[in-house]
């Protein structure tokens, strides 16, 4: 018995190893919200009323900057039911993996008005609210947040961001966006949504100049999605722009 648990064990080791992650599950406070699994039968999941994350089928990237699901992944089918939060809290996202260690990450909203779950997310006006890159040092050799908020102790990978406290009271998408640069001029995204119910007495919004469309709003020729890292132009470079807007704090 033993010896068959040990080999399950290095049989799951080894494909999460080849694997790329994604957004698992969220944590607001004590409370734990489970995400869609890809490796769990859809039936099982699209449609119960625990789910609060669109559903996204696998843990592969999204290469093109004009792909649907550059959104909420594919195929991004609603949930049913929202994570309440109020505004000026924080919630986790939990991966209980990460491999990659370059490139952005990004947290967005968008507001869905009277419903989330009807509507088209490739018309939403996204938000960025919270953004990281490169920490400290060069592009390939210096510190990116994507390779600081892995863990390597068996314990999951959390990715903490505060819903700006004055924002309006509504329901709410809620975008996780990994860009991995790791690979020549071929980036890959990770985009992850769930719904929000944001509580509060707040009534700030932001104005267009912060909003951007998936797709849409990212191009294939921007110099920090389309990059060579390992170019003798680029390797020792100690700063990077993050893609998109800027982030809108309220």
């Amino acid at each position: 018995m033993a010896s068959t648990m040990f080999l399950v064990a290095l049989a799951l080791l080894a494909s999460s190893v080849v694997a790329h992650g994604g957004l698992a599950n969220y944590t607001v406070g004590d409370t734990w919200y489970r995400g869609y699994d890809p490796d769990e039968p859809l039936k099982d999941q699209e449609g119960q009323p625990w789910m609060v994350q669109r559903i996204w089928t696998s843990i592969d990237p999204i290469f093109f900057v004009n792909d649907t699901g550059l959104a909420c992944n594919n195929p991004g089918t609603a949930p049913p039911s929202y994570i309440p939060i109020a505004a000026g809290d924080n919630i986790t996202a939990v991966y209980w993996y990460w491999l990659h260690p370059y490139g952005p990450m990004s947290v967005w909203l968008a507001d869905c008005g009277t419903s989330c779950e009807d509507v088209n997310v490739n018309d939403l006006n996204f938000f960025k609210i919270w953004e990281a890159g490169l920490l400290e040092g060069n592009i390939v050799e210096g510190i990116w947040y994507q390779k600081k908020f892995q863990n390597w102790d068996g314990s999951p990978d959390l990715w903490p961001v505060t819903i700006p406290s004055t924002i309006k009271p509504g329901l709410y998408i809620i975008r996780h966006e990994i860009l991995s640069i790791h690979i020549e001029n071929k980036p890959q995204f990770y985009p992850e949504c769930a719904h929000l119910n944001i509580t509060g007495t707040g009534t700030a919004v932001p104005s267009p100049d912060y909003f951007a469309k998936f797709p849409g709003t990212y191009k294939d020729d921007d110099p920090s999605i389309r990059i060579d890292i390992y170019s003798d132009a680029i390797k020792a470079q100690t700063n990077y722009t993050i893609p998109g807007p800027p982030v809108w704090d309220g």
